[in-house]
């Protein structure tokens, strides 16, 4: 019989991660869904197959029918006071994966607050955006228990994603420190594309030119964000793939864990200072970072907008 399965956050990324645990999982229960505002649940169980859901009024009815529980929100604050309700009640037996992209010592802290009430805990952030949510294709980061990770194995490669990076009896801590340079590597690489796209207008190359270029020599995510980028997607969007203040987030949580070991992270503070930019402008909760190409205009004397 398989597990009950609980989830909680339901933004861009859990709701196509919900989307794929619900068809591919191989589950003989519905899945329970808790978000904090109620209807973001409703809407995505009514575009699923009925009776494969279950909405729940408030996280501590989820968490009592639940054996696994999946948790994906958007910061440390978020995380920590979802389990302080949660705690409250009995939870031994459990097992809790916290999907979220915070501090490796807010979920060192998360996990031992578990484990003292008698549930497992696994930290396992993802790479990947909401598209490769939607189509199954993110990659796992967990970390913990051994034991504790081959239970949510069977929801990983072929369910929610295409790959797993983990870290079996490391500290969960570990997987967030993964999760953070990776992030870093992309808010390096945006800022890269969009000060060189502003430039390439700027200097009369263009940005077509300049992107055939990236095409060609880059390709992959580099191209999706140029795409981004160039068509104008980055200011024309309703919801952010990846907000501004999430990124300014893991950012700051990224350089604080170069700190820690006596290394710095010096090209994140130029990202930095355009995500705030971008913050600024469109607002940190609905700015995408591609817009960090839009900040890079601005400081090369054009709108942010550009006029795709």
């Amino acid at each position: 019989m398989a597990p009950q399965i609980l989830w909680i956050g339901l933004g861009n990324m859990g709701r196509g991660m919900v989307k794929n645990l619900v068809e591919k999982g191989n589950l003989d229960k519905p899945v329970i869904l808790y978000n904090r505002t109620k209807k973001r649940a409703e809407e995505l169980a009514a575009k699923l197959p009925k009776g494969k859901t279950e909405v729940v009024d408030s996280v501590e009815e989820g968490v009592k029918k639940a054996d696994i529980i999946f948790n994906i929100l958007s910061n440390d604050a978020a995380v920590k006071a979802v389990f302080d309700t949660i705690l409250k009640g009995d939870v031994s037996g459990k097992l809790f994966i916290e999907c979220s992209t915070i501090a490796p010592e807010t979920t060192e802290e998360v996990s031992k607050l578990v484990t003292a009430k008698g549930a497992q805990y696994v930290a396992s952030p993802i790479f990947g955006a909401p598209a490769a949510a939607e189509a199954g294709q993110l990659v796992f980061v967990p970390a913990g228990p051994k034991s504790s990770i081959e239970q949510l194995r069977p929801y990983i490669k072929g369910v929610m994603g295409r790959a797993e990076i983990p870290f079996e009896d490391k500290p969960v801590g570990t997987s967030l420190k993964l999760k953070l340079l990776g992030n870093s590597f992309i808010l390096n690489m945006v800022t890269v594309l969009g000060e060189g796209y502003a430039v390439a207008e700027k200097a009369d190359v263009g940005t077509d030119a300049l992107k055939q270029f990236i095409d060609l020599l880059f390709g992959g995510v580099y191209s999706v964000y140029s795409e981004r980028m160039v068509n104008g997607t980055y200011w024309k969007m309703e919801e952010p793939l990846f907000s501004a203040n999430n990124a300014r987030k893991d950012a700051n949580h990224a350089r604080n864990l170069a700190k820690s070991v006596g290394a710095e992270l010096k090209l994140l503070e130029v990202s930095d200072e355009y995500l705030k930019s971008v913050a600024d402008h469109a607002g940190g909760d609905k700015g995408d970072i591609a817009g960090i190409y839009g900040a890079a205009r601005k400081n090369a004397g054009l709108k942010y907008e550009n006029d795709a």
